[in-house]
C-alpha cells in the first residue's frame, strides 16, 4: 500500500501545503485487479507494519473515513511498498509515489467513477493544485455543482457565508449540531463536508472553510474534494445540516 497524511506517523515537523490524508492499496495477488482507495482525516494512520491503535487524544475527535487525479493535491507520500512491477503501466501512480506534482495546466481536474452494486454510485473527484489559484469551496465545488452548498467544517473569522449569487449560496451550517441523538460541534470535528441544496450530493472535503496553511487564502493551497451521489447518504448528513447560520447577500 501507499499512504499519505500530513501529519504521518514518526515524522515530526512535517512541512507541506496539502491537508489530504489517505491509503491506497493494491492487490498484489496474480491474476487479480483489485485495490482500494481510503480518504480520512486522522493523524498518523496508519503505521506501516505495525499495529494501529486508536490514539487517546482523537478518541472525543469526530472524525470521516471513505473507502471508494490524486496527483493535484500535492500529498506527503511517507510510505509505499508497492512493487515497481505492479503499477509499470500507471505513469499517474509513479508520479504520485515519487513526489512529483504539476507544473504546466490544467491545475485542476474532475474524474467520475462508478462503484459497481445492484445500484451503481457515482463519485465525482475533484481536485487543485497549489498553482490553480482557485479556492476549492467557491470556485471548483459550487461551480461544478451548480447548487447552492452547505458546510460543515473548522471555520475562521476570514471566510463567511457567501449569498450574494442566487442558486450558488454557500451557507455555514450551524455549530453545535446534532447527529442522531448525539450532540457535536465543529471545534470536535476533525472532518469538512458539504451538501448540496437542492440535494443529493455529499462531499468529503480535505481542506477545511478556513484560511489555513499560508495565513493568506486558500487559492495557493492544493485540495481534494470526493463527491457521492446518493440520496440515502445525502439524507444522513442533511439532517445535521437541518438549520444555517445567517449569510449575508
Amino acid at each position: 500500500f501507499l499512504a499519505y497524511n500530513n501529519v504521518p506517523p514518526a515524522v515530526p515537523n512535517v512541512k507541506t501545503k496539502s491537508n489530504s490524508k489517505g491509503v491506497i492499496i493494491i492487490s498484489t495477488t496474480q491474476g487479480e485487479n483489485d485495490g482500494a482507495w481510503i480518504v480520512h482525516t486522522v493523524p498518523r494512520f496508519p503505521e506501516a507494519r505495525t499495529g494501529y491503535s486508536w490514539p487517546e487524544t482523537e478518541i472525543a475527535k469526530g472524525h470521516l473515513l471513505i473507502s471508494a487525479s490524486l496527483i493535484q493535491i500535492e500529498p506527503f507520500v511517507y510510505y509505499k511498498d508497492i512493487p515497481e512491477t505492479e503499477t509499470a503501466g500507471m505513469p499517474d501512480f509513479k508520479k504520485l509515489a515519487e513526489g512529483q506534482i504539476p507544473t504546466t495546466p490544467p491545475f485542476t481536474t474532475r474524474r467520475s467513477i462508478k462503484i459497481a452494486a445492484q445500484a451503481p454510485v457515482d463519485i465525482h473527484i475533484y481536485s487543485k493544485s497549489a498553482k490553480s489559484k482557485y479556492e476549492i469551496y467557491k470556485k471548483v465545488i459550487v461551480k461544478a455543482l451548480k447548487k447552492s452548498i452547505k458546510v460543515w467544517s473548522r471555520r475562521d473569522n476570514k471566510l463567511k457565508g457567501d449569498c450574494r449569487v442566487i442558486e450558488r449560496n454557500i451557507l455555514l451550517i450551524k455549530s453545535p449540531a446534532q447527529i442522531v441523538d448525539h450532540p457535536t460541534n465543529i471545534e470536535a470535528d476533525e472532518s469538512n463536508w458539504i451538501v448540496s441544496e437542492p440535494g443529493n450530493i455529499f462531499c468529503f472535503m480535505d481542506k477545511p472553510y478556513a484560511v489555513t496553511i499560508q495565513k493568506k487564502s486558500q487559492v495557493t493551497e492544493p485540495a481534494l474534494a470526493v463527491c457521492i451521489d446518493k440520496d440515502t447518504i445525502f439524507a444522513q448528513f442533511n439532517a445535521i445540516a437541518a438549520q444555517v447560520e445567517n449569510c449575508p447577500r
